[in-house]
């Protein structure tokens, strides 16, 4: 008896021991574990967006916002039937029933049904009045201007996350924290939503200003939908942007897309083509091909080229011009935008001047616009150029670009060659301070010298006064551009009939330039016109005209100039691929040969009378002056009169034509 006794107290003693043990370890040395393990059992987190932070034109207009709207959850520990309710919501919100009854099944107390619901939608949910369903406020991206810069901005998706454009590109800065909140389980595991238990408050993304101007891009969306649906075309691409600091005040695709419902729309309308996409840039190429030439000192815009009317043998193949040309000046390759002109322009320049000139534009490679989705073009080496290449490619064939490096390097011939990086986010507001985004604007290199860009300006105006973008010009202002009609590839090689790439590209005011634009459309239909002259050039013009007007640009009244010392084409010598550039006057010998057979003494005025226009301004600019044409025809009349000294004239001199008498 007395051994069992003990042994019962043995086991007794162990039975509390084990006991007591238990209890130390739960509630002290476990206590914080089983702790949160209860507290886990009562309460769930819940990320609630964050609101993103606006982004606004470059005039302080929004393009898009957040606001709060509705999201809604169920804890399918209060419904009976969740295939039932599944039904009932699915009806309202327009979601897969079977996938919504699935998701109510998988969860124990909580489970979203819809996030970021328009207030129809969340009223409508309400009116249901069904049981376990409540609601939570959250932020969600609207974009007030809809279509208006959409390709630019982008969108963001229900998760608050920025997937294209702007949105994503800088979704970093936009996006801001999500907040956290606690959902309370009660005796009944019921749910309740306390502002007592959120611990961390929603901290909003930083704000955006863009270089876009709202008004700017509404003209240009509009006329290059008009311009598409005229044409008939696949597609278009136009953008804009200031020459002086590579900043984009416009830029947009068509077809476009609403990012309000950015899931009603294609991929392709999301593009920002004039980034992603690159093509043939045609004859707008040439300027790259004359900047190479004229670098290198081997061309003067009055040098003559044989065309040999209208094609030409290159190793072997002959290509042909678009025109039958016999006699060229090196301005008229440019204005009337010959092939042949051009293709004997690159050989005399050489593939290697031409392959350097191009790299200096920024061809080949990205620009850095602060853009998701950019493409570099396509450029091969130079050492991997084939026999032709050099001919082919001073026409715009056999390379392609993007629109946004094609326009950068017209920028760079407007503001007196330097090349800038195109950028479209100016600053960036954190707390309220507006701060400008450090690096911006920023120069990249040089494209070419400030009087190469000088003279490029000069055949560019010619281009659209006399040559194949007369449908460029702005009543008011001197345009310089250059059109482009590039055949498109075809899948099998080589290229393809009648499907081309219609363009223009040029900057205005032409001496003073505030603006560089481009336009291009995508395989017009060729029986409403495919010439970029034709089609492209009157859509730059219907942009940009009223794009001035609207900046306050004043209008340009000034006469148009020639290079000092420029005499009658025929004069010139023909210039081949082989041949060296011949010797002329300087400025000073020209200008003491003009005012001799003028019968007037070094100093003083000529008589201008019986002139035509062309004499006359290459006569005045030799003296240094510029003429102000008044009428057609002959010069009848002159102030200041002839014989004054040049000092009196001011640096101008007035000339009326003949059917002209007067102002």
């Amino acid at each position: 008896m007395k051994a069992r006794l003990f042994l019962s107290l043995v086991i007794l003693a162990l039975w509390t021991g084990g006991i007591v043990y238990r209890l130390v370890q739960l509630q002290i040395r476990d206590h914080e574990h089983y702790s949160q393990r209860a507290e886990g059992q009562h309460h769930r987190k819940v990320e609630l967006l964050a609101p993103r932070g606006t982004i606004f034109d470059t005039r302080g207009r929004e393009l898009a916002v957040s606001v709060e709207v509705d999201s809604v959850w169920v804890d399918p520990s209060r419904v009976e039937d969740t295939a039932a309710m599944a039904s009932q919501l699915a009806a309202v919100l327009k979601v897969d029933r079977q996938a919504l009854a699935r998701s109510m099944d998988g969860a124990r107390e909580f489970a979203w049904v819809a996030r970021l619901l328009d207030p129809p939608q969340a009223a409508a949910v309400r009116d249901l009045r069904l049981p376990g369903v409540s609601y939570l406020k959250e932020s969600k991206r609207y974009y007030p201007m809809r279509q208006v810069a959409s390709q630019v901005v982008g969108f963001a998706g229900v998760d608050n996350r920025g997937l294209e454009g702007i949105e994503g590109a800088y979704n970093n800065l936009v996006a801001g924290k999500a907040a956290r909140r606690g959902v309370l389980r009660d005796a009944r595991r019921g749910t309740v939503l306390l502002p007592s238990l959120s611990f961390r408050d929603p901290q909003p993304g930083s704000d955006l200003y863009l270089t876009i101007d709202v008004w700017i891009q509404y003209l240009l969306e509009k006329e290059l939908s008009a311009a598409v649906q005229r044409t008939e075309a696949k597609s278009g691409t136009a953008l804009i942007l200031d020459p002086t600091s590579g900043a984009i005040l416009a830029m947009a695709s068509v077809p476009t897309f609403d990012p309000n419902h950015f899931g009603e729309y294609g991929r392709d309308q999301w593009r920002n083509r004039a980034v992603t996409d690159s093509l043939e840039p045609g004859s707008t190429f040439k300027m790259v091909t004359a900047a190479a030439a004229l670098e290198a000192n081997l061309v003067d815009p009055t040098d003559v080229f044989d065309c040999e009317r209208g094609s030409i043998v290159v190793k072997g193949r002959r290509i042909h011009d678009h025109h039958s040309f016999d006699q060229l000046t090196f301005r008229e390759v440019i204005a009337k935008s010959s092939n042949v002109g051009a293709i004997k322009v690159g050989l005399l320049a050489g593939e290697s001047a031409l392959y350097e000139q191009i790299r200096k534009f920024g061809f080949g490679r990205l620009t850095g616009v602060d853009l998701p989705g950019e493409s570099a073009g396509l450029l091969q080496p130079v050492e991997r150029w084939h026999k032709r290449a050099v001919a082919y490619i001073s026409f715009g064939q056999g390379l392609s670009v993007t629109a946004v490096q094609l326009a950068s390097a017209f920028a760079a011939v407007a503001n007196g060659g330097q090349l800038y990086r195109p950028y479209v986010v100016q600053a960036v507001s954190r707390a309220g301070v507006r701060q400008p985004v450090e690096g911006k604007p920023e120069i990249v290199g040089r494209a070419v010298s400030a009087s190469t860009a000088r003279t490029l300006e000069r055949l560019l105006e010619a281009v659209v006064e006399e040559g194949t973008g007369r449908k460029a010009a702005i009543d008011g202002y001197r345009v310089a551009g250059k059109t482009g009609t590039a055949q498109k590839a075809a899948a099998s090689g080589g290229y393809a009939q009648g499907r081309y790439v219609a363009s223009f590209v040029g900057f205005a005011p032409a001496r003073r330039p505030r603006l560089v634009g481009l336009v291009a459309l995508d395989e017009p239909n060729p029986k409403r016109g495919y010439h970029g002259g034709d089609v492209a050039a009157p859509v730059f013009a219907a942009i940009v005209g009223p794009a001035l007007l609207y900046l306050g640009v004043p209008p340009e009244r000034e006469p148009m100039e020639v290079w000092p010392g420029q005499r009658d084409p025929s004069e010139q010598p023909v210039l081949t691929a082989a041949s060296p550039r011949g010797q002329r006057p300087t400025d000073a010998e020209t200008s003491q040969e003009l005012l001799a057979s003028t019968g007037h003494g070094e100093g003083s005025l000529p008589d201008f009378t019986g002139l035509t226009a062309r004499q006359a301004v290459v006569r005045t600019a030799t003296l240094g002056l510029r003429a102000d044409l008044h009428g057609r025809g002959l010069v009848s009349r002159q102030v200041p009169s002839p014989g004054s000294a040049v000092e009196t004239a001011e640096g101008r001199v007035e000339l009326w034509l003949a059917g002209d008498s007067g102002r």
